[in-house]
């Protein structure tokens, strides 16, 4: 397939856009067989869309109220009440990240062994001419590798890099892959920050 888009005026571009969107594609499909598929994942999925609704609710009647509570409910009640959805929340979060963690190893290795043949299959080589010089910080992955001080010039890297990020992205949000919103939220990542009410 590279070889038959290099034949084209733009075929380099071509060819590592062509080769990023099938990479991306090939992600999500092992990503679904490892993790979206899976039991696990739905329930805990729906575990924190549900807690998500609940906390809402919970504020959103705490601050309708005008933060005086109702004669049926005293504040501290509903602190602890809306503390331990929270906590649910952060908790099961944080089994989505370690469920996502075993797919995350193999897409690695993934992108790895096609970055190395992208590597070397464009070493050397301006796949792309950008319609500016970027500032010197981006210019140093921009430029990576190239011969020349042409600063226009584009290497592989780069482009397979924001071709990665932007097609994985945008394909994560047409399936339905992307992690609930309340996840990120509630710090869902391995190492979310510290709760300052039990410091």
């Amino acid at each position: 397939m590279a070889s038959a888009l290099s034949s084209l005026r733009y075929g380099d571009s071509l060819s590592v856009v062509a080769i990023s969107g099938a990479t991306a594609v090939l992600c999500e499909a092992i990503s679904w067989l490892l993790i979206y598929r899976t039991a696990t994942y739905n329930s805990l999925r729906a575990s924190i869309e549900r807690h998500s609704r609940k906390l809402d609710s919970m504020k959103s009647v705490s601050s309708g109220t005008g933060g005086a509570a109702p004669s049926s409910q005293p504040a501290s009640s509903r602190a602890k009440k809306m503390d331990r959805v929270e906590s649910s929340l952060k908790d099961a979060s944080r089994e989505l990240s370690l469920a996502k963690l075993k797919s995350g190893a193999v897409v690695a290795a993934v992108l790895f062994v096609v970055f190395g043949l992208l590597n070397s299959l464009f070493e050397g080589r301006a796949v792309a001419k950008l319609p500016f010089a970027p500032v010197p910080l981006v210019q140093r992955m921009s430029h990576r590798g190239l011969p020349g001080n042409d600063p226009t010039d584009c290497a592989m890297v780069f482009l397979y890099f924001l071709c990665s990020m932007s097609i994985r992205t945008n394909l994560q949000k047409l399936l339905g892959f992307t992690p609930p919103r309340a996840a990120a939220g509630a710090g869902g990542g391995l190492f979310a920050m510290p709760d300052p009410k039990t410091n």
